[in-house]
């Protein structure tokens, strides 16, 4: 197949090497040509605009930061929509409004195009392993055409329903993660309040019923200190400003999501944007030398 990708961060690149391993004929475009260099290297081909992109794919694929930025790619002058030929595809990856993914397929289903919205749950390690899940909105065809393609970057794949559907499964699961780091944040601040050791704490917790990945993961990070590798806090940031907004508009309560929005708004207040989300730990001890 034909596949044009856009977005190659942390995730992207790892996607796009294993598209061409399994043998697809994979175009890029970026803002910036010098930040696919690694994957034209490796064989990818180049386009000079979203336009070009889409049109000579069957199948795009976006991996960008937020609702703004997909809308653009799409709209834009030279964007996709101008590009695609009836019956292609634009599988959106990113993490974006659920309102913004319904009226994108909107646009697209006027022009005979397929939209689905996909974004995925794994971070830079799920994408290296091609072991991401995938949760999809869309409608049945479209999601079957593509599947092929997804089940190439995943391993649990799911059709959650129509369009939008996919990003509210996404909220959903940024609302118990991210609640769960904030909660091994506090576990590890009260241990060392105490003047117990995190680290034995926390390897005590690993073999009862709180184990978890993100005790496994972000629980080492809080232990070592160590923040600079991860996901983002600026990234979860960004989906709990959606999430939040949408459980605004359709007045369902939200109280600890909302607790948790407001701890990351003090990381990103203490600089923390560009940090692992585990350092909350920090949040909540800089609160414990104010008591």
């Amino acid at each position: 197949m034909r596949i044009g990708f856009i977005g190659l961060g942390d995730m992207g690149a790892s996607m796009v090497r294993h598209l061409m391993r399994a043998g697809h004929d994979v175009a890029v475009w970026a803002r910036r040509e010098a930040s696919a260099e690694s994957v034209i290297a490796d064989g990818a081909g180049w386009c000079g605009t979203p336009a070009e992109l889409a049109r000579r794919s069957e199948l795009v694929i976006t991996m960008v930061t937020g609702s703004a930025d997909v809308e653009d790619l799409v709209l834009r002058g030279d964007g996709l929509l101008a590009g695609f030929e009836p019956g292609g595809i634009h599988v959106d990856m990113s993490t974006i409004a659920p309102a913004t993914a319904r009226m994108l397929a909107a646009c697209y289903a006027e022009r005979q195009i397929g939209w689905l919205d996909a974004p995925v749950s794994g971070g830079p390690k799920g994408a290296l392993e091609a072991s991401l899940a995938i949760m999809v909105g869309g409608d049945e065809h479209t999601f079957t055409r593509s599947f092929p393609v997804l089940e190439i970057l995943g391993r649990s794949i799911v059709r959650i329903g129509e369009n939008g559907a996919g990003q509210v499964a996404k909220a959903c699961n940024q609302m118990i993660m991210v609640a769960a780091i904030e909660a091994a944040a506090e576990a590890m601040n009260l241990a060392k309040a105490n003047g117990v050791d995190p680290a034995k704490v926390r390897q005590a917790l690993m073999g009862g019923s709180a184990a978890s990945r993100v005790l496994e993961v972000m629980g080492e990070r809080m232990v070592t200190g160590h923040f600079e590798r991860g996901v983002d806090c600026r990234l979860h940031h960004k989906d709990f400003r959606i999430l939040l907004g949408e459980a605004h508009e359709l007045g369902a309560p939200l109280p600890i999501a909302s607790v948790v929005w407001q701890q990351l708004n003090a990381l990103m207040g203490r600089g923390g944007a560009r940090l692992d989300t585990a350092a909350l730990v920090t949040v909540i001890e800089a609160m414990s030398r104010k008591t």
